[in-house]
């Protein structure tokens, strides 16, 4: 799937050497830092996920879970591999007294998606460098020049990555997905770069899979091989073919290792298939989970139509279709989604050579209203919070985190009016000036989204963290249990679970209930005095034998995630109740 050196050039692209003037590197940095940086510092582990695989991790590091089953009040994770939590379980170990173990946590999840990032800028470099995607010579001279026009393309493909919606909150976590979409975009980068630079796309090979497979997702993993397999197998150039071997032996590496996993118990191979596929929710979860690289891919595979057993469309496009094949699979997963984002935004690079000057303008302009439009009404809301005005804005934010109470940051307040006025400045240079860069279509979308980022983490940020931290109910409930005490959570949740450990300081207990002879639940732990149970959306709390129900504690609101406490009876009373 690779062009023959003597085979005849047909492509679409058309590009002169002014079309490919470079991005400025400062330009570029200043774009990954505040994608990147907001959220790493001064957050609480957010529900459900986020907090989740902190809990195992944390409990690591405190030497409460061992490596190899991590843990938390004795609940196993049901996916992830170990290879996320021993990362984030060592990044607590080296900074503990230093920092705090979330910022700890997060801290090599954040250089994750840096190397996502850069991976997907390297890999577009490589594949537009291949004869195949270069654009044609021109009659009188003055074509681009070919280094510059595959800088130009990444350019455009990294802007792309950071404008995709999906990427944005998933991206910032610290959960299995992102060290599984690294070693998918990993994977992408070998084959990118097998012809230029054989030994980085050897090693980049043999890593890439067994780092999907210890991370929860060798199924995904083994279908990437088998891609990777397809386009060595087809291609006409050496290189490509003598990289076959390597793609077998990271499959062969990738399925010992889910192999050996699942022999210890441990989440190796495992298959989370949904039958519950609705095409509607699909449909939906694409328009805005990859917008705006979705369309722009498209365009590529239409104008590039001849070309896409090229490498340098073959690779992006099968990898995109493993992403989507998997989220199918799991009914329409976003999670599992994640895993196309970087071989659209590959995608959606090769189609700016080509993209009209109207299409460009359109995507302009609709980037400068919704992403102004947002970014106001996140001023607006900060206002309503500090000043009560406007009052039913105010209102609003009061019923959704009742209890609020203001918090004032100057230097959260200096970073987002910095923020608001580089996007100015960005809107009036790339809407008063006319230039001919292949990537300007992109500056905007990615532009707001990082500028909306930025506004979220740091004007709303205290409001985010009481709406989806535990903290808040973490403080209802020492009113009523001292920190002294343990919790038996049965079949609690493991981001309860941890923010009862990390927010309430509470050893707890998760190991699920017993049932007695007449059908009834009760739990048998002794070491727990107190008992917790989730309760469903406006239901009672139910009578439990041989336990007085204390109190009953909402997150927010009465519609939100409730928790009923219990109080262990004396134990001749409990006795008589099982009787």
């Amino acid at each position: 799937m690779s062009q023959s050196p003597h085979a005849p050039t047909v492509t679409p692209a058309l590009v002169t050497q002014k079309a490919v003037r470079r991005l400025p590197r400062w330009a570029l940095i200043l774009f990954c830092a505040a994608y990147v940086l907001p959220g790493l510092f001064g957050r609480d582990p957010w529900k459900n996920e986020d907090i989740a695989s902190f809990g195992h991790m944390w409990s690591i590091a405190l030497g409460d879970a061992s490596w190899l089953h991590p843990n938390v009040g004795g609940v196993l994770p049901t996916s992830g591999g170990v290879l996320p939590y021993w990362l984030g379980g060592a990044s607590i170990m080296l900074f503990s007294g230093w920092l705090d173990p979330a910022l700890a946590a997060r801290i090599p999840f954040a250089m994750l998606l840096t190397a996502v990032l850069a991976l997907t800028w390297y890999t577009t470099f490589h594949l537009a460098k291949t004869d195949a995607a270069q654009p044609l010579p021109l009659a009188f001279g003055g074509e681009a020049d070919p280094t510059d026009y595959a800088r130009a393309v990444a350019d455009g493909a990294l802007l792309a990555l950071i404008a995709t919606l999906g990427l944005l909150q998933l991206g910032h976590e610290t959960t299995p997905e992102l060290l599984q979409l690294t070693g998918g975009t990993l994977f992408l980068y070998s084959l990118a770069a097998t012809q230029t630079r054989p030994t980085q796309a050897r090693l980049a090979t043999l890593f890439s899979l067994p780092i999907m497979a210890a991370s929860g997702s060798p199924t995904v993993a083994l279908m990437l091989g088998a891609s990777g397999l397809l386009i060595c197998g087809r291609s006409r150039q050496d290189e490509m073919r003598k990289h076959l071997a390597w793609v077998l032996a990271a499959l062969a590496l990738a399925a010992a290792l889910a192999t050996a996993l699942s022999q210890l118990g441990l989440p190796g191979w495992s298959w989370r298939l949904d039958r519950g596929l609705a095409l509607r929710d699909m449909a939906s979860l694409l328009t805005w989970f990859a917008w705006p690289t979705l369309p722009l891919a498209a365009l590529t595979i239409w104008h590039w139509r001849r070309q896409t057993t090229r490498r340098h469309i073959a690779v992006p496009l099968l990898s995109m279709l493993v992403g989507l094949g998997a989220s199918v699979a799991m009914g329409s997963n976003d999670r599992a989604l994640l895993q196309a984002l970087p071989a659209l935004a590959v995608l959606a690079a090769f189609a700016l050579p080509i993209l009209q000057r109207s299409l460009g303008a359109a995507l302009d302009w609709f980037s400068v209203f919704f992403f102004t439009t947002a970014a106001s009404a996140i001023w607006i809301t900060y206002s309503a919070i500090h000043t009560g005005s406007p009052v039913k804005m105010a209102a609003n934010v009061a019923k959704l985190v009742p209890g609020y109470h203001p918090q004032f940051s100057m230097l959260a307040l200096l970073l987002a009016a910095i923020g608001s006025l580089v996007w100015l400045g960005l809107v009036r240079g790339r809407t008063a000036r006319k230039t001919h860069a292949r990537w300007k279509s992109l500056v905007l979308p990615a532009g707001g989204v990082a500028l909306c980022w930025l506004l979220f983490l740091t004007l709303l940020l205290p409001v985010l963290d009481q709406a989806r931290s535990y903290r808040l109910l973490m403080a209802r409930v020492q009113v009523f249990v001292p920190k002294t005490e343990c919790i038996h959570v049965p079949n609690g949740s493991v981001s309860l679970l941890t923010g009862l450990e990390y927010f309430g300081g509470y050893k707890v207990d998760g190991r699920p209930l017993d049932v007695n002879r007449k059908g009834e639940l009760f739990s048998t732990q002794r070491s727990c005095s107190v008992m917790m149970l989730r309760i469903v959306r406006q239901q009672p709390a139910p009578e439990m034998i041989g336990w007085t129900k204390v109190a009953q504690l909402h997150q927010r609101t009465r519609n939100s995630e409730a928790v009923a406490i219990y109080r262990r009876q004396s134990d001749q009373t409990h006795t008589n109740s099982r009787k």
